[in-house]
């Protein structure tokens, strides 16, 4: 699975020609799977009805996920579960918003003004690569356009790429719980004990002492 994706499309016009990029992530509680960033930048017409992936149905998202990869410049950057369990989840959250932004960096050819970033940290002084001006928002993904598209794009990956594994291993719900601690997931790892892309740092997994199955 590749790290970064990105499109190509006609930059929006913010009104003091700032180009602004939106930052998000999805799967930092989950004990299975990567955790996903994207970075976004707003084409010249973005959808209509952007706003927090948690407040927007399945259905919606779904609706929503296409038209912004067509419409927006856009890159994920995926940290996966062996690297979370090496550098932990809050660095491995860090690193995958770099390097989200470092590949729509390298597509766009030049620098934002200033990234935006859902929640109450951003990757400078975490990262050695960080090297964009940034502002963390609280709320973010429901306040800022561009964080909400960002919200909506790593949802959907994540959410696409758990639905994969779980075809590879059944037991666990991941279709459904999306490698959250789901009574049935919790009920599944007592059983069957962790699989490869568990996070054997997470203290539910850690406590199941089977092999890697």
């Amino acid at each position: 699975m590749p790290d970064t994706i990105a499109q190509p499309v006609l930059l929006a016009k913010s009104p003091a020609d700032r180009l602004v990029i939106g930052v998000d992530e999805a799967g930092r509680g989950p004990l299975a799977g990567p955790v996903v960033a994207a970075a976004c930048v707003l084409g010249a017409a973005p959808p209509a009805g952007l706003d927090d992936s948690k407040k927007l149905s399945a259905r919606r998202r779904a609706v929503l996920e296409p038209l912004i990869q067509q419409s927006c410049h856009w890159a994920l950057g995926v940290v996966e579960a062996d690297e979370i369990d090496r550098i932990n989840i809050f660095a491995a959250t860090m690193l995958a918003m770099t390097r989200a932004v470092a590949a729509l960096v390298a597509e766009l050819g030049f620098d934002p003004d200033q990234v935006l970033i859902d929640g109450n940290k951003t990757p400078a002084g975490c990262v050695a690569e960080w090297r964009w001006p940034a502002r963390a928002i609280i709320g973010g993904d429901a306040l800022e356009p561009c964080i909400s598209a960002a919200s909506i794009l790593a949802k959907e990956h994540r959410d696409r790429v758990m639905r994969a594994h779980a075809e590879m291993h059944p037991h666990y719900g991941w279709a459904r719980n999306m490698g959250y601690g789901t009574a049935e997931h919790l009920a599944a790892l007592r059983r069957h004990g962790p699989t490869p892309l568990h996070r054997r740092s997470f203290a539910p997994v850690a406590q199941c002492d089977l092999p890697l199955g």
